[in-house]
């Protein structure tokens, strides 16, 4: 049932210049503005962490601890429900918060929340499960069993991008299964990455205690990773942060689980529809201005039809419109930041100067860049090596499904793929070679699900780690208990 609301979920009087940690407070590193990326102003200011208010966070979700793990299963599913409806009922104003916040278009605004209601769902159900006991032996003297125990304190750290999902799908089943929570959004994003979370939360019932939401930057997350009051890192982001989070929280012996950057293929075989095929790679590739960490990286088109599906794609990217998603009916926004932009074009300049052909785009307005599709990219071009993480569609043909197969594996990561083809086992039979965690057959790259489970391989995280069932493994540990109803003796 979607929970009727007569005011606004997020109180700007509440959470302006603020952190989230036992109630609203001031944040010890102080405070900056949250912009609108379209055009820069300033549509509130947020609290900025630091090591200490991390540290005071941390103890306080140790503290509360116990009490959330002694709370009933049914009640913590209670309280994730609750917040899935009231989160439904305010699709409209956190949709707009995350369209200014993101740089992202209304749909991807609707997706965000569609989904971040659905995690929260499918997490209620994994309460039930959370306390799970097996009985591995039981004779008239002992009995000896496996129980299911949160793993303890998470710290989840989340990106921008998709800052209210990739939070959520943390926290969400982290708190279902008992465990407390030190959310760290992005400082570019703290209020679809937390604010709206922890609002949700609250007036769902939640405990103080039970979570808080630092945004920041680098040192609040390095402090998350050495904590010694955290005992589980979740961390979503690039994969050279990823590798020091993997490093910095081993060496504490953390648990973590690490979703991070993709070089996705996306795969067209001779055979395939050329009108579904380019309508599937340009949303792919261009999807928040492919700022997606599963975005159609690398188009890998069979040579018999390359000429016709650049003509497709170019016709139909030339024909995208790009501008301010909160003012205008458009299909890109901009670029997150100037760091991004300069990142994007970098990566298309050098890709121009070894040889490749831009069809269109390759030019910019400020961080409203062009969607681009490149032609004649080569392995060892930047554009086919690197993650672009921008609106570009690199074209690299080849032969046979063999090279095909060899092109889309020639990459250190390994997160999405897609195969376009009329012929599903020729498709399946390749899908079944590549070294990624997720493929699509006939789709594009960029999908989402609650209830699968999902993450990469390689250099693109530590598998498949979120999702229904997944999330009761990444959460909880398994503690051996044996029961006897009274002492034996030993030989000493």
């Amino acid at each position: 049932m979607i929970e009727e609301r007569t005011k606004p979920l997020l109180d700007p009087a509440a959470w302006q210049g603020k952190i989230f940690s036992n109630g609203w407070r001031v944040a010890a590193g102080g405070t900056t503005d949250v912009t609108d990326k379209s055009t820069g102003e300033a549509i509130g200011s947020t609290g900025v962490a630091n090591k200490s208010d991390i540290a005071e966070a941390a103890k306080r979700a140790k503290a509360a601890l116990p009490g959330w793990m002694a709370t009933p299963p049914a009640k913590r599913a209670e309280i994730l429900r609750k917040a899935a409806d009231l989160l439904e009922a305010a699709h409209d104003e956190v949709a707009n918060f995350d369209v200014r916040e993101t740089g992202g278009i209304r749909p991807k605004g609707d997706f965000e929340v569609s989904v971040a209601v659905g995690e929260l769902r499918e997490a209620a159900g994994l309460a039930e499960h959370s306390g799970e006991r097996r009985v591995i032996e039981k004779t008239d003297e002992v009995e000896s069993i496996a129980v299911r125990v949160p793993i303890g304190v998470v710290g989840v750290i989340s990106p921008w991008n998709a800052p209210l999902i990739l939070s959520m799908r943390s926290v969400a089943p982290a708190l279902a299964v008992g465990c407390t929570v030190v959310l760290k959004p992005d400082v570019q994003t703290p209020v679809s990455g937390g604010y709206v979370i922890a609002a949700a939360l609250a007036a769902a019932g939640l405990p103080d205690g039970v979570l808080h939401v630092l945004p920041g930057d680098a040192e609040p997350g390095a402090a998350i990773c050495t904590d010694p009051n955290i005992n589980m890192v979740s961390f979503t982001g690039s994969t050279q942060v990823g590798r020091l989070v993997g490093e910095a929280a081993g060496r504490t012996l953390k648990r973590v689980a690490l979703e991070l950057g993709g070089n996705s293929p996306f795969i067209v075989l001779d055979d395939a529809d050329l009108e579904l095929a380019t309508s599937a790679g340009a949303f792919g590739s261009f999807f928040f201005q492919g700022q997606i960490c599963m975005a159609s990286s690398r188009h890998l088109v069979h040579e018999k039809i390359a000429a016709a599906y650049t003509a497709k794609l170019t016709e139909r990217t030339a024909k995208l419109g790009i501008g301010n998603p909160a003012t205008e009916h458009v299909h890109l926004g901009p670029l997150i930041n100037d760091q991004q932009l300069e990142r994007v074009t970098g990566i298309v300049d050098r890709t121009l100067a070894a040889g490749a052909k831009a069809s269109t785009g390759a030019t910019h307005e400020g961080r409203f860049y062009r969607p681009t599709v490149l032609t004649g990219v080569t392995p060892d071009m930047a554009a086919f090596t690197e993650e672009i993480f921008g609106p570009v569609a690199p074209i690299t043909t080849f032969k046979t499904d063999e090279e095909a197969i060899e092109l889309a594996n020639r990459t250190e990561y390994g997160l999405s793929a897609a195969i376009f083809s009329n012929d599903t086992e020729r498709a399946v039979k390749m899908a079944e070679r590549l070294n990624t965690g997720l493929v699509h057959i006939n789709d594009q790259t960029i999908n989402d699900d609650p209830r699968v489970p999902f993450g990469g391989v390689g250099a693109s995280g530590n598998g498949g780690r979120f999702g229904s069932v997944s999330n009761l493994e990444e959460f909880t540990t398994w503690r051996w208990m044996t029961i006897r109803a009274k002492g034996h003796p030993y030989p000493f």
